[in-house]
């Protein structure tokens, strides 16, 4: 009896390796700047964003939700499906193809709205990135479309970074010959910048992770 005790006491004591919390969940939801169009598999913001934050001892997934060519139409039809139950934040990259199409700033903000506000009732903490209407679009467009985004981040409580293309727009070493995608090194650069803002969206995640 005394050894059957003191088995037990050891097995009590040890460390419980297969009840470790699992990793968690982000979902990279967005456009092409998100999906990673013309890059290699282990080039796009998603995968990028993953291995520096598990460089930075973050355990953590990173889900790649972008679909080229989205609009912030298209993804708020797409949310609920490509947002799975399990996630635990989102970065939400939506905006540059309305700007680029001439789309409504009105629509593009009623969108994201909308989009933020689902992921709040599900309790889901949002990084919102920012984007910038492109010049040619004339300073009304622009007047109406930029603030959009830091005014809903702060409407939501959402986390806020202003220009997801910060110090890689304009920089044609950082780019494909488009114009407007980043290359693998722009990538790099995009993931440095945002990096910060990333990680206070996982200390969130955690917070509200169930205990």
């Amino acid at each position: 009896m005394r050894a059957l005790l003191f088995g037990l006491v050891l097995l009590l004591a040890a460390p419980t390796a297969g009840f470790a919390q699992d990793p968690i969940k982000l979902v990279a939801f967005g456009d092409s700047l998100t999906a990673g169009y013309q890059l290699g598999p282990d080039e796009g913001f998603a995968e990028v964003l993953q291995a520096r934050l598990r460089e930075q001892g973050h355990d953590v997934e990173v889900v790649n939700a972008g679909v080229s060519g989205d609009t912030t139409s298209g993804g708020l039809s797409r949310l609920d499906w490509s947002v799975p139950d399990d996630t635990d934040g989102v970065i939400l990259e939506l905006g540059g193809n309305d700007a680029l199409r001439g789309i409504d700033p009105s629509v593009t903000r009623d969108n994201l709205d909308a989009m933020l506000t689902t992921l709040g009732e599900r309790d889901i903490p949002v990084l919102l990135a920012g984007m910038l209407a492109p010049p040619n679009m004339g300073p009304a467009y622009q007047e109406a479309f930029n603030p959009i985004f830091g005014e809903l981040a702060e409407t939501h409580d959402a986390f806020y970074y202003p220009f997801f293309l910060e110090g890689v727009a304009g920089e044609p070493q950082y780019g494909l010959g488009d114009g407007i995608h980043p290359n693998a090194e722009g990538v790099e650069i995009i993931v440095d910048n945002i990096l910060p803002v990333v990680e206070d969206l996982i200390a969130e995640a955690e917070r509200r992770a169930p205990s």
